[in-house]
């Protein structure tokens, strides 16, 4: 009888598991997919609002601006409340804010509502990681970041399209009511099933090769490649445009080809970061350089064109991922304050990308902010070689942090 409740208790734990990281997934596709929403509906909302374009386009760099501020202060703020507290507290403002979005009226009110959740995705993508990965064995916690990536990154092969085309015929307020709903589905399922525990006894709460340099170098390698890609792939349409002499009708679907190889991307490499950490970050980092220099030298010839939006497309995902996971590893105190270091470092990216290549526009063109991208891209792989070079060295750990070891395995959830 007692072997028979221990494996009924067992096959308990890893449903409940099982269903936390499907609700996780579920708020990332959310928070992604609202995030970018207002790219599908620019015209819709500018047109209804009676604002500029520019100023429904502020709506998106606001938010990312946002998080990248945001994302470290208030993860310090939040550090000692316990996981599920925090996860439902945030869905919740998810869920309000979208509702606000879709009832008001006015521009600011919009703006509110989006800052609102801005603020509250800030602190999800630091905290989401940890909690997730820390209900699994250490041998399958990069599966599990896989699976959160590839869900962040359904939202845009599938969340913006099927947004767009929801707000193109029910209005633009619509998409974000159906986004309240996932948000709230998520929320129920995280309070019911995440058992209350105090964050810093989490099995992912340190990392268990504590290593300043090692996450130095990761950082440094997040702005680099993040600010390199958006350096060029901000004007992406105008480069398949004016330069690869692609039709106005044509881009979306070639938008589409690369979100579908960022899929493709993170699904291939989730399931490596556990056996190859160092190479899972190189390789996505050194096919963005391929695809930007690629494009640059080659773009001007349609095929060649796609297949280096092809390559582009299936290396953004990966980078991030994989600088997640290698933050999870080397954080030299607690994870969630070093990945929400990293977002920062990301989002800070995204926006200063964008601003070096409109900077740089009017200068080199189009085509050159492809090169500029690829030459930041390039710098970030030095950083990698570098700290590869460097290893042997050792001297990672921050004065008085001692190694902590995880859980070789994870009982199941407690009541």
């Amino acid at each position: 009888m007692a072997a028979a409740q221990a494996g009924s208790g067992r096959g308990t734990g890893l449903w409940r598991r099982a269903a936390v990281v499907a609700a996780l997934m579920l708020a990332a596709f959310t928070f992604n997919t609202t995030e970018n929403l207002p790219i599908g509906v620019l015209e819709l909302i500018s047109d209804d609002l009676k604002v500029s374009l520019s100023a429904v386009g502020g709506l998106v760099t606001g938010y990312g601006v946002t998080v990248a501020v945001v994302s470290l202060p208030i993860a310090h703020a939040t550090r000692a409340m316990p996981r599920r507290h925090v996860l439902t507290a945030l869905l919740g403002a998810l869920v309000v804010a979208s509702l606000v979005s879709a009832a008001g009226s006015s521009y600011w009110l919009l703006l509110v509502a989006r800052m609102v959740t801005a603020l509250a995705q800030a602190l999800f993508w630091a905290v989401m990681g940890p909690v997730a990965v820390g209900l699994f064995p250490r041998r399958v916690r990069g599966r599990v970041i896989g699976l959160l990536s590839v869900a962040g990154s359904l939202a845009l092969v599938l969340g913006i399209p099927a947004g767009t085309w929801l707000g193109q015929q029910r209005g633009w307020q619509v998409p974000l009511v159906v986004l309240a709903g996932l948000g709230a589905v998520s929320l129920v399922v995280i309070a019911a099933l995440l058992p209350t525990s105090r964050p810093e006894e989490g099995a992912a709460a340190y990392g268990p090769e504590p290593d300043v340099r090692r996450f130095g170098a990761v950082l440094a390698t997040t702005a680099l490649s993040v600010t390199g890609a958006f350096a060029g792939y901000t004007y992406i349409v105008k480069f398949l445009g004016d330069v690869s002499g692609f039709s106005t009708a044509s881009v979306s679907t070639l938008l589409m080809v690369a979100g579908v190889a960022g899929v493709l991307g993170v699904t291939v490499t989730g399931p490596l970061l556990d056996r190859f950490p160092r190479a899972t970050l190189a390789v996505p980092v050194a096919t963005q350089t391929l695809g930007m220099l690629g494009l640059y030298a080659l773009g001007g010839g349609r095929a060649a064109a796609v297949a280096m939006l092809a390559l582009l497309g299936a290396s953004l995902g990966p980078v991030f991922m994989a600088a997640q996971a290698r933050v999870l590893q080397s954080a030299p105190g607690r994870t969630e304050i070093a990945l929400a270091a990293n977002s920062g470092a990301y989002n800070a990216g995204v926006a200063l990308g964008a601003l070096l290549g409109g900077a740089l526009l009017p200068v080199v063109g189009v085509r050159g902010t492809f090169l500029v991208g690829g030459v930041c891209s390039a710098a970030a792989l030095t950083v990698l070689g570098w700290e590869r070079l460097t290893a042997a060295g050792g001297g990672g750990l921050p004065a008085g942090a001692e190694p902590r070891r995880a859980d070789a395995a994870q009982g199941p959830l407690p009541e």
